[in-house]
């Protein structure tokens, strides 16, 4: 017996892709990265914890130029994280649904992000 043709759900492919609905991704899979940078800094209290020569090999991979852009990129994820968490719980409360202040406070957040990326990594440059 043939059955009869179904339609699909749609798929990410069906759907345009706005602003809003890549930063709510983005999100998610900042929250990923974050929780996967956790692992780096369990290492590095091991490390920390092991002895000298453990916390050198920890603090080479870290100073090499692929674990600073590892640490660099971090840095932006945790800043995004935060900013567009104040945003959701804006949302939450009720405010800036109309698209022109989802989209200014989009681009408040990429804006935030960056800056205190960029901030934070000079003042290490500073410091250090």
């Amino acid at each position: 017996m043939a059955r009869a043709e179904r339609p699909l759900s749609p798929h990410l492919q069906v759907y345009r892709w706005y602003f809003t609905m890549a930063l709510s991704i983005g999100h998610r899979v900042s929250g990923v990265g974050l929780a996967l940078g956790l692992v780096l800094l369990t290492w590095w209290l091991l490390a920390l914890a092991s002895g000298p020569e453990a916390f050198a090999t920890v603090q080479a991979v870290m100073h090499s130029w692929f674990g600073v852009l590892v640490l660099f990129a971090y840095t932006f994820v945790l800043f995004y994280h935060l900013a567009n968490g104040v945003r959701h719980l804006a949302w939450d409360m009720g405010y800036g649904f109309e698209l022109p202040t989802a989209i200014a406070s989009g681009i408040a957040v990429l804006v935030f992000a960056g800056a205190m990326t960029v901030l934070v990594w000079l003042v290490i440059a500073i410091a250090g």
